[in-house]
């Protein structure tokens, strides 16, 4: 029987809640350094960095590495081995330690079986309850990589001090003191962070100035006026264009080509086109020739256009060549045709029964002739190969006297159940009818 709990605790992970209940009186330093750090907030985020199948799952090391953790101490406290207390099941919670003796920090497991070899050198101090144990089973089944350390580490999100059997216990910081502090951390950093990127950044007053961001120390802006120049209009292009005033200056305006040039260039564009052309057309020979070659080597066609006459008759495809191989007999069931095949049919059968009833008498006259009896009695047999001498088989019974009716009659009874019962009513109605005679005939005298 096992030993009562004083203490309860509930264990969120990202797999689902884990119930524990504690055995504080047994195992009290134990569990008061498990509640304590759970009062700080330390489990807060902590993954489970170890799993064995089918053996144990392990926690506690804010490090994540499995060598690190902290008791509530400050040092590591020594075992509390119970006889009582075994690990006979699934289930069991118990602490961690680096394979010495009183080495105990905040590394704890949880047992996935019954593990006897586990027992007086572990401290056992509480046990998973209810259906949350198959939470446990979930971690222990999850997908895990060198060193016994899961692929994608469950972790814990918080825990809940449902029962507290240690009262007095005075946490040196609460969980929600070490949240706030790690929220004003984060945002620290956030703002370090933003002034970081806001240093580094460099204004340009060039775009929008309010005079106050510009300190003094910012240069006139300068702008360059392009130059205006007519190429066209001077013999040596390369030349410099004409500075103007802006007071000369007006709508930009588009001067047509000379027709010289427009005109040259429309030849030089029609040369250009026709050489295309005549190269596009020598292409394509050259390419009607390749094929034609390839064919007449592979024993082919010789020109494009028997292969395009080929291409363009048109070819059945499977489908319709079994649609044309049944197509002959679809027509046997067309008007005008029926009457026909069903002559056809009542002919064959007049003619096998005829030749049946030949046979027949054939057989009767040679059986009454004692044609083909062999002297001394002997049968001839039938050949093996004779084919036709079905036709003259006959099928004979031997006569019946009544003697099986009556055999089957004295060795078969058949009872019917409603036969039965029909029978017991009657004989119940002709006792009440004798009974009735009786008692009519003893009043009479």
């Amino acid at each position: 029987m096992a030993l009562p709990t004083n203490g309860r605790v509930v264990i969120d992970t990202t797999a689902g809640e884990i119930e524990i209940e504690l055995w504080s009186k047994e195992t009290p330093k134990t569990c008061r350094n498990f509640i304590a750090l759970a009062l700080e907030g330390y489990y807060d985020g902590v993954i489970f960095h170890r799993i064995v199948p089918g053996f144990l799952v392990q926690t506690g090391d804010k490090t994540g590495t499995g060598g690190g953790g902290e008791s509530f101490y400050g040092e590591p406290f020594e075992d509390e081995i119970h006889p009582r207390l075994r690990y006979a099941h699934r289930g069991l919670v118990a602490m961690a330690n680096n394979g010495t003796k009183n080495s105990n920090d905040s590394q704890f497991f949880i047992t996935l079986d019954r593990a006897d070899e586990l027992h007086g050198k572990h401290t056992l101090f509480g046990r998973v309850m209810g259906d949350t144990v198959y939470n446990v089973m979930k971690i222990g089944e999850m997908e895990i990589g060198e060193n016994e350390r899961p692929v994608y580490p469950p972790k814990i999100k918080s825990i809940t001090i449902v029962d507290n059997p240690f009262p007095d216990i005075i946490p040196r910081i609460t969980a929600a003191e070490k949240r706030a502090q790690q929220r004003a951390r984060e945002a620290g950093q956030r703002e370090r962070e933003e002034a970081e990127r806001r240093r580094g950044a460099k204004k340009d007053v060039k775009l929008l100035s309010f005079g106050g961001e510009q300190d003094g120390e910012t240069e006139p802006v300068e702008f360059k006026k392009k130059n205006i120049a007519r190429p066209d209009l001077v013999d040596n292009p390369s030349a410099k264009g004409i500075l103007m005033s802006e007071s000369l200056l007006g709508p930009p305006k588009k001067y047509n080509e000379p027709p010289r040039e427009r005109a040259s260039e429309k030849e030089s564009k029609l040369t250009h086109d026709s050489i295309s052309d005549a190269r596009r057309t020598e292409i394509e020979q050259m390419e009607s020739e390749i094929r034609r070659l390839t064919r007449k080597r592979e024993g082919g066609e010789d020109s494009d256009e028997e292969a395009a006459r080929k291409k363009s008759k048109p070819t059945k495809s499977y489908l319709e060549e079994e649609l044309a191989k049944y197509s002959k007999g679809r027509g046997l069931q067309k008007k005008g045709k029926g009457r026909k095949d069903e002559g056809d049919v009542l002919a064959a059968l007049n003619s096998f029964r005829g030749l049946l009833q030949s046979n027949a008498n054939r057989d009767n006259r040679v059986d009454d002739d004692g044609v083909g009896a062999v002297p001394g009695g002997e049968d001839p047999g039938i050949e093996v190969d004779d084919d036709r001498g079905f036709i003259g088989h006959a099928l004979h019974f031997p006569k019946d006297d009544g003697e099986e009716t009556r055999k089957a009659e004295r060795d078969y009874e058949v009872i019917d159940p409603r036969q039965r019962g029909a029978r017991a009513r009657e004989e119940e109605r002709e006792r009440k009818r004798t009974a009735m005679k009786g008692k009519n005939g003893r009043g009479r005298r």
